[in-house]
């Protein structure tokens, strides 16, 4: 039993230390499965069929202007994902006694017996947290992630697809690539459907093994992605409607009544921010990064109606 048990711990750590070794072989998959859509798509199909006239000419150039607009959106919410650091905790940061008993002044306990007492509290109870893996004090919704080996402010997951941690500064990127990675492999299936249908049907296909193949797999590939990934944009609407992420919903499981749940209008702009021109890209303007403290991970406003304590 007992070596069962180190097996298991061990097991544990190899797993994290995989993942974090996954890093550009990731990137290269997806990049890869871009690279056969686009050659299904682009070069085997409608490319191609620009030059036929008429109808056919009209409805390959809409495609291709879709396809590529959706496709330069859905890079550029990934590599933003990717490249965008989820948010890490200011070196020194120390939590202030109004986050345990409402008054806001600096924290003036010993450290020792400050942090004695956070330590000492039950997690899911105490609003004033402190990591003892990275040796520093949590603000408020921060997780530690054993794949980062460091604490994120506002952690929803670690997305091995990113290679990275989707947190307080990234999860609008995470969002919208989701949401164009949608719109991108649902156009590509409606496009190479009939191509697919024709494979099981008498009618003789035009195009060499490889193309007709590649287009066999783009639509196979692209398919499963927009079945999978509506799922998770399902997901993630119900949690930015409530304004809490995939941790927090996990922790609170039954909880009826959320702290930062302020109204979806309110809980949509703490993620993508109040100027309607910037939601749908991965950027934030200016007005919104200066007066919108929460986008960087570190204050969160709360319901005054309620009494709950952070997770």
């Amino acid at each position: 039993m007992h070596r069962s048990r180190v097996v298991m711990a061990w097991n544990v750590f190899k797993f994290c230390t995989v993942m974090r070794g996954l890093g550009s072989l990731m990137i290269l998959l997806v990049l890869g499965i871009v690279g056969v859509t686009y050659y299904a798509v682009v070069i085997a199909n409608y490319g191609p069929e620009l030059a036929s006239g008429g109808l056919e000419t009209a409805t390959s150039f809409l495609v291709l202007v879709l396809f590529h607009g959706l496709l330069v959106m859905l890079l550029w919410s990934y590599f933003s994902v990717v490249v965008t650091d989820p948010g890490d905790v200011p070196p020194n940061w120390r939590p202030n006694i109004d986050e345990e008993n409402g008054e806001d002044i600096p924290l003036t306990y010993a450290d020792s017996d400050f942090q004695q007492q956070a330590l000492s509290n039950d997690s899911s109870k105490s609003r004033v947290r402190y990591c003892k893996k990275c040796n520093q004090w949590k603000p408020p919704r921060c997780h530690h992630c054993s794949v980062c080996g460091r604490c994120i402010l506002k952690m929803d997951h670690h997305c091995i697809w990113v290679v990275n941690c989707v947190g307080a500064r990234n999860y609008k990127y995470f969002l919208l690539f989701l949401f164009y990675t949608f719109l991108e492999t649902t156009l590509v299936s409606l496009a190479l459907l009939p191509r697919f249908v024709a494979f099981f049907s008498e009618e003789e296909i035009a195009g060499s093994p490889g193309s007709l193949a590649t287009t066999f797999l783009g639509f196979v590939l692209n398919l499963a992605f927009a079945l999978s990934v509506l799922g998770f944009i399902i997901m993630h609407i119900s949690l930015v409607a409530g304004n809490t992420t995939t941790i927090e919903a996990y922790e609170k499981k039954v909880t009826p009544k959320w702290m930062y749940d302020l109204g979806r209008r309110k809980n949509f702009e703490q993620v993508f921010g109040t100027q309607k021109l910037y939601w749908l890209i991965p950027s934030y303007s200016e007005e919104d990064l200066k007066r919108m403290p929460v986008l960087y991970g570190l204050e969160y406003p709360s319901r005054p109606d309620l009494d709950a304590l952070e997770l």
